[in-house]
């Protein structure tokens, strides 16, 4: 009777318990997109408690989960700092990105709605007519493009796989690649069309060549 009376009170208790670690995941991805928590950069948890508003219980638990996600490493002393991806990683990543994702695409044809793409490329529009340019949505239409193809491959292993190597490149872009807005714009666009005509092959090439590029631009721009 007891553990019954008390159930409604702990649901709500974990409802926001999860609410607060949210909102500190959710802001401390928001700091190292736009780059205020630079790669390599110390998280000082006191300064994030107060910023935050937030105890120290939500605090750990977010940065856990984006440690857990390959956004955060701990340091020697044992605090959590910005992982730093130089461009051989980058480089190496981008590699098996390519074969991966380009496979994702292909096993994804035929399985993604119609709704779902338009949006997507609505989403693409926006992010390119916006002026000034907005990264934080430029990273968000960039998740969402490739995200049609990586949940709806079917393969478990294989959205997993590709969703830990594209955090190690997101990572690398967002320090020095995060002018491609462009580029990307129309690559996004030809993956989107391959995706809305159902056509296995073309959805393959479109991922491959537009991570092919990304591979020639940083080469071309930072590896000289």
């Amino acid at each position: 009777m007891n553990n019954a009376l008390s159930a409604p009170g702990t649901r709500s208790t974990r409802r926001t318990s999860n609410l607060l670690w949210k909102k500190a995941y959710d802001a401390i991805s928001r700091m190292i997109q736009e780059r205020e928590l630079p790669a390599g950069a110390p998280v000082v948890e006191l300064q994030l408690v107060e910023r935050l508003g937030l105890s120290r219980t939500p605090l750990r638990q977010a940065l856990q989960r984006l440690e857990v996600e390959g956004l955060l490493v701990k340091s020697i002393n044992h605090s959590f700092i910005v992982r730093k991806v130089d461009l051989a990683e980058y480089l190496q990543s981008l590699r098996v990105r390519e074969l991966l994702e380009g496979e994702a695409a292909a096993l994804s044809a035929g399985r993604v709605a119609t709704d779902q793409i338009e949006a997507a490329r609505r989403n693409v529009h926006a992010v390119r007519d916006r002026r000034p340019y907005d990264m934080l949505l430029h990273w968000k239409s960039d998740d969402e493009v490739h995200g049609l193809f990586i949940k709806a491959c079917g393969n478990q292993i294989l959205a997993a796989m590709i969703r830990q190597l594209r955090t190690t490149t997101n990572l690398f872009e967002i320090e020095r690649l995060s002018e491609r807005l462009d580029p990307d714009s129309r690559q996004h666009e030809r993956i989107l069309d391959s995706l809305a005509a159902d056509d296995a092959d073309a959805a393959r090439q479109a991922v491959t060549d537009h991570i092919q590029s990304l591979f020639e631009f940083a080469v071309r721009t930072i590896g000289q």
